[in-house]
């Protein structure tokens, strides 16, 4: 049986050429790139050849500027946690959105356990915030604005040019979590007047456990790991020579491939969407199909719950997910539908499809084949009943 994998937004396959940068890493090219002889050396190239790579993808001014990390979670915790505490004796004001990634919110209530005040600002019924909020919300003591470019669940697309410019203007950092937009949209860090952005390595085909920070030449920020002199002293540790050499790779083709990955993505989720209408009855689209991810597409079902759907999907060789990947195992509703005004039943009835270059048409219609009939044999033994 065929594995249809529509959970893209989770994480992706590593790409063969992604593969072929990093194999040499684990074998004749082994060496710590922190060291001085050859092997030390050769290994230091890649690093600084994935450096160049990521900087170029996100028009970065400098190298310099990017810093290699584990991976999204650890370049959001970074971000926040040391331009707040770089700036706090300025003021312990932090401005976000009430639909950021966990790896955002807990480590801003990790801030306001130590004396920081966060402003968690709501977002509209189609799951977007305006500049103009984030405008309203500064203060005096106001030290960072962290505002995800697109968001995981339901892929709104934030206007973080505008809300770059207006803390450019206002003298305020802004940090921005581009995890799911990286290698889906366009980015230009100067263009956007982005301060920090967070990216990851395995949502662009590329391997787990490597990601990267992007700092800004002259931006303040505290170190989150010590204990070593790589990054230039800002992140210590062993640099995972495969994991960034693989990254480099991913980025770089991933940058170069958008308007062509864009394109197939979108058409092949939006004949999902209109196979799903035509299906099935009681349909809802989770977020504005405007300014979104090209590849993501979330729709609750009603009078059904999500893990159901989505076990008899996987008994069927479909992989499709209810939320984030990374808050799998809770029990609680999406905080991200909750905040766009879903009912908690409303959002446990949420599937998540996110498409990525490996889906086909021959997919889409597979899916379109088993689900109607999945979601009406559950509502026929749901006990709520249509209104």
């Amino acid at each position: 049986m065929k594995t249809v994998y529509m959970d893209h937004a989770a994480t992706t396959p590593v790409r063969p050429e992604v593969l072929e940068e990093m194999l040499p890493f684990f074998t004749e090219r082994f060496g710590n790139a922190s060291s001085v002889y050859g092997l030390g050396r050769d290994a230091r190239a890649a690093v600084e050849l994935a450096r160049r790579r990521t900087a170029k993808a996100l028009n970065a001014a400098r190298e310099d500027e990017i810093y290699f990390t584990s991976g999204g979670t650890e370049s959001d915790n970074w971000a926040v946690k040391g331009a707040a505490l770089a700036a706090s004796s300025k003021g312990k004001h932090i401005i976000t959105t009430a639909i950021e990634h966990h790896a955002v919110l807990h480590t801003c209530a990790f801030l306001e356990k130590r004396g920081f005040e966060v402003t968690y600002l709501p977002v509209s019924s189609d799951g977007f915030v305006t500049a103009e909020q984030v405008e309203a919300a500064l203060r005096p003591d106001t030290v960072l604005v962290s505002v995800m470019t697109a968001n995981n669940e339901i892929g709104t697309i934030q206007p973080v040019a505008e809300i770059g410019r207006i803390c450019r203007e206002r003298g305020v950092v802004f940090h921005t979590d581009a995890v799911q937009a990286v290698g889906n949209i366009s980015l230009d860090v100067q263009e956007m007047d982005i301060d920090l952005l967070s990216l990851s390595a395995h949502k662009i085909r590329g391997p787990k456990g490597a990601g990267a920070l992007y700092v800004r030449k002259g931006v303040k920020i505290a170190n989150l790991m010590h204990g070593g002199a790589q990054e230039r002293a800002r992140r210590g540790g062993t640099y995972n020579t495969p994991g960034i050499a693989g990254l480099g790779r991913a980025i770089e083709l991933a940058a170069q491939e958008i308007p062509e990955h864009a394109e197939k993505v979108r058409a092949l989720r939006d004949a999902l969407l209109e196979g799903l209408m035509e299906r099935i009855p009681d349909v809802t689209v989770n977020g504005s199909m405007k300014d979104r991810l090209p590849g993501n597409l979330n729709v609750g079902f009603a009078r059904v719950e999500s893990e159901s759907v989505l076990l008899h999907l996987d008994l069927l060789g479909i992989a499709a997910s209810s939320g984030s990947a990374c808050t799998s195992g809770s029990v609680d509703p999406s905080h991200v539908l909750l905040a766009i005004g879903r009912t908690p039943g409303a959002a446990n009835g949420s599937i998540r499809f996110s498409l990525g270059e490996t889906n086909t048409q021959e997919d889409v219609s597979r899916v379109l084949e088993v689900l109607p009939g999945i979601v009406s044999r559950l509502r026929e033994m749901s006990p709520f009943k249509a209104e």
